[in-house]
């Protein structure tokens, strides 16, 4: 296929590590990486002068979250991955799974609403709008498992198993579209998993867990698929530029293998942060108890043990009614139907007593 429409050169020399990391700057994601990290700078300055403090690990995690977007779009591996699919696939893996998890780290939507001013009374300012958003019909939608998860997996089965793939490759607006799409996927599926910024929907640790391992299997039957295909699976790379000196079935191998591959390491930095956040969460909870119990002089083990007094109270209560109850024998005759009196005015109509018996 022909990419010259949007500036991709047929006569690409063969593919080194070192060519593809060579700048060569995409416009539009320059400019929103940019703009990203423009916006994001502020909402942390405008901390820092209200004397509120902000995490340096999750301005890290940002910048490295933006800077993996212009590895993959704004170098020539963009360039490379317009005719060999091996390299865009690498392209899709980054920015799908790599840079949404760095990203959803740095926490910009927590950010946004600490930083944002809030409106005066009965107006609606950006923050407020942001909440509304938060809280839409439309994000608890969107960002249900019931709806991230089969729209993760169709954005593999359902784009290069069709004719749509090739069609978004054919111009550049197409292809631009195509990797904010890849990206965008890649935030909402994740974003309720990594739990670090508000949204509709936070399900438990163990939750999060088993919504992570329900996608990424696919992944790696994707990857299988494409390994075991014996023709080439996709249009665009079916005819590789001979400058490249590739084979077009070799390299949807090799694609493959980088689809079932890559799987496993967002598994392995989700459960990382996971892990994290749940010991945190316990820490917190644990200092909020000892919190609570320094300032009401811990009333709730005070309720414990008086709850304690009062079991131990009953059972000692209970235990000396048994001990202060008739005998065995006076009870067995109650229940017998007989008086206490019975057996002793038998032993007087015969001249005898118990003692008297037992003497005998």
């Amino acid at each position: 296929m022909d990419h010259s429409e949007h500036g991709t050169s047929i006569d690409l020399p063969p593919f080194t590590l070192g060519r593809g990391l060579e700048l060569s700057p995409d416009p539009f994601f320059l400019i929103g990486s940019l703009v990203a990290l423009a916006l994001y700078g502020w909402g942390v300055t405008r901390l820092v002068r209200r004397g509120d403090a902000w995490p340096v690990g999750r301005t890290v995690f940002f910048v490295a979250g933006v800077l993996t977007v212009l590895l993959a779009m704004c170098t020539k591996l963009n360039d490379y991955g317009m005719v060999m699919f091996s390299v865009h696939m690498v392209q899709h893996m980054i920015i799908s799974m790599i840079s949404p998890i760095l990203l959803l780290l740095g926490a910009p939507v927590t950010l946004a609403l600490r930083a944002l001013p809030v409106a005066g009374r009965g107006r609606k300012g950006p923050r407020e709008l942001l909440l509304a958003l938060l809280h839409s019909r439309y994000m608890r939608i969107i960002t249900h498992p019931a709806f991230t998860i089969p729209l993760f997996i169709a954005s593999l089965y359902g784009l290069y198993f069709t004719s749509l793939f090739d069609f978004l490759m054919g111009s550049q607006v197409g292809h631009i579209a195509m990797m904010v799409h890849f990206l965008a996927v890649g935030l909402v599926f994740f974003w309720p998993i990594m739990g670090v910024d508000p949204g509709p929907h936070r399900p438990g640790y163990v939750m999060r867990m088993l919504e992570l391992f329900a996608g990424m299997p696919f992944h790696a039957f994707f990857g299988i698929a494409l390994m075991m295909a014996s023709t080439p699976m996709v249009g665009t790379y079916d005819s590789p530029p001979a400058s490249l000196g590739i084979d077009a079935l070799s390299d949807q191998h090799a694609a493959g293998g980088i689809a079932w591959a890559f799987s496993e390491i967002p598994s392995v930095l989700v459960l990382i942060a996971l892990v994290f956040q749940w010991y945190r969460s316990d820490q917190r909870q644990a200092r909020r108890k000892d919190r609570a119990a320094d300032r009401d002089g811990d009333k709730e083990l005070e309720a414990y043990n008086a709850y304690l007094a009062q079991l131990h109270a009953r059972s000692g209560g209970t235990a000396g009614a048994a001990r202060g109850g008739p005998e065995p024998e006076t009870v067995t005759a109650a229940a017998a139907g007989e008086s206490p009196q019975a057996p002793a005015a038998a032993g007087a109509a015969t001249g005898e007593t118990g003692t008297g018996a037992a003497g005998r």
